[in-house]
């Protein structure tokens, strides 16, 4: 079973990460970006929703344990290559040519947050799940794509206060900040919401995709010219004092 499969209802994509905590690594990227692959030769889908099977978890982010054995073995390119990976992920659904919209079903941690940041639109659940931002308290510094991303979806004092603080923040909080089109009151409410938003959208490919180009150029000049100073020299963690 791939680790990223999705089906079309209505026009709709539905795209379900099903690894659990789905957790990031090389197969992860390389599984999504085949998905969009497959979903962007489809002219029939208008937009897609993007979810978790999992009952507890959206995403909870990077791979750390998988980043750890590849270290282990000398295998550093690997993680470079996931890097990367990650980044077209990410640049992906940015600049994909029809709305996308994160359905976050349960946690959603570090780069699984940063995750929905690089959808158009989110809904979340009320009643199970936190979104937050631990690298503070794990020694993981965001690379300077992410903090374009998250900018680009959270206001900064939002974003500024979780930072620094890895507070876990509900649904409810999400929504006073306006960087939740809804908080939903369940799974069965958040997954309605979210189709009846999605199957609203009909446009034309080619304008979509003009407007996100020139909108979130400086997102994707970022991430092309100031990550790779990170990534190549895998200067990924800092050292607890």
């Amino acid at each position: 079973m791939a680790v990223i499969e999705w089906k079309k209802q209505n026009g709709v994509a539905i795209v379900s990460m099903n690894n659990a905590a789905n957790r990031m690594n090389k197969i992860f990227s390389q599984d999504f970006k085949h998905c969009l692959d497959r979903i962007e030769s489809d002219a029939q889908v208008k937009s897609i929703i993007l979810t978790s099977l999992d009952e507890k978890n959206f995403s909870q982010g990077v791979d750390v344990e998988w980043i750890g054995e590849k270290f282990a073995v000398n295998q550093g390119q690997e993680v470079i290559d996931f890097m990367y990976g990650m980044n077209d992920v990410f640049k992906r659904l940015l600049l994909f040519p029809v709305p996308v919209i994160a359905a976050i079903n349960g946690h959603a941690f570090g780069n699984g947050a940063i995750l929905t940041c690089a959808c158009d639109f989110r809904f979340m659940r009320k009643d199970k799940g936190f979104f937050c931002f631990p690298e503070v308290d794990i020694g993981i510094p965001f690379l300077p794509g992410m903090i374009a991303l998250i900018r680009k979806a959270l206001p900064e004092y939002i974003f500024n206060h979780m930072m620094l603080s890895g507070q876990r923040m509900t649904a409810v909080d999400l929504e006073h900040a306006n960087v939740l089109v809804k908080a939903c009151e369940n799974q069965e409410d958040l997954m309605k919401e979210a189709m009846a938003f999605a199957t609203n959208f009909d446009k034309k490919r080619g304008i979509f995709r003009e407007l996100k180009n020139r909108v979130h150029n400086r997102v994707i000049r970022i991430m092309d010219e100031q990550d790779p100073e990170y990534i190549d020299t895998l200067n990924l963690f800092v050292a607890e004092e």
